[in-house]
């Protein structure tokens, strides 16, 4: 039963991986190819790390992972908190559907509807413009764009993410809280006594793979966003090596580019999961 899975990572994910020669080569797929293009060494990380171009991405994408991490990965968590306190089971299906409703959204759709909003004719800026105030204007603002595309992710993933945490949430023995009830706990020490320490595994694996998957901050979500608010507050890694390897058509580089992502990635990975282990949780896999 396991087989087409297997075969569909292999196919997808493992096959490419011979692709990743082309960080070492002269690459050029019409005329050369794969095969026979000529090897260079270390001269596209050279190009690549020379690039100033290349540091403002990664200026860029620490900014972001750094604004999702402190203001979108605790939102499912207390969402889910949230609805947990509900006694309604139709109240909290009702609401919970609705919260994870816009996952299903296309990007596209998503920023239509921001700019709607927030955009210099959208709904927001026409209620000003009618009081007086000129100038309103969010999706073209690059002092904001960091705070922006936070603001999408939470609208649009924070109710998925809920499913996670009400999952864990379901596990937890009632006994628990009964007892706890019974010695005088208040649902405030209850929810910090005995929902937050029965979350804390997930939320420790979660933690990991979301700051091994750090350096991914939306390829899409900004890309249809980048000429709105120029390249210097926009451009993360997954960009520019879209713009240097499809646009210009230096793939050696732009490969470079994805290469040294997938390092940092995985030493990030190990790096958060040597943390859990220091704080008693299991993370993504045992000592």
């Amino acid at each position: 039963m396991a087989l087409p899975a297997v075969g569909l990572l292999v196919l997808f994910v493992y096959v490419p991986l011979i692709w990743t020669t082309v960080a070492f080569k002269d690459y050029d797929p019409y005329l050369s190819g794969l095969w026979d293009s000529p090897w260079t060494g270390g001269e596209n990380f050279s190009l690549l790390l020379s690039d100033s171009r290349f540091w403002d991405a990664g200026v860029n994408t620490l900014a972001i992972t750094f604004l999702q991490l402190t203001l979108f990965f605790p939102v499912p968590i207390a969402l889910a908190l949230l609805l947990n306190s509900l006694m309604s089971e139709r109240v909290r299906a009702v609401v919970q559907s609705v919260l994870y409703l816009p996952h299903f959204f296309s990007w596209v759709l998503v920023i239509t509807v921001f700019q709607q909003m927030l955009g210099g004719a959208g709904l927001i800026s026409q209620l000003l413009r009618a009081r007086g105030y000129e100038g309103f204007d969010l999706m073209t603002d690059p002092g904001v764009f960091k705070f922006l595309v936070t603001a999408q992710l939470v609208w649009k993933d924070a109710g998925w993410g809920v499913i996670v945490f009400l999952a864990a949430l379901s596990a937890v023995n009632q006994d628990l809280y009964e007892a706890a009830a019974a010695d005088g706990a208040g649902r405030w020490r209850r929810m910090w006594h005995v929902t937050l320490p029965a979350l804390r595994p997930v939320i420790a694996l979660l933690l990991v793979l979301r700051v091994g998957d750090a350096l991914t901050v939306g390829f899409e979500q900004i890309l249809l966003q980048r000429d709105a608010v120029g390249p210097g507050a926009s451009e993360v890694f997954d960009t520019y090596v879209w713009w240097v390897g499809i646009a210009n058509g230096d793939y050696g580089v732009a490969a470079a580019g994805g290469l040294v992502k997938g390092v940092f990635s995985l030493v990030l990975v190990l790096l958060a999961n040597k943390v859990a282990h220091l704080l008693g949780e299991q993370g993504v896999y045992r000592k």
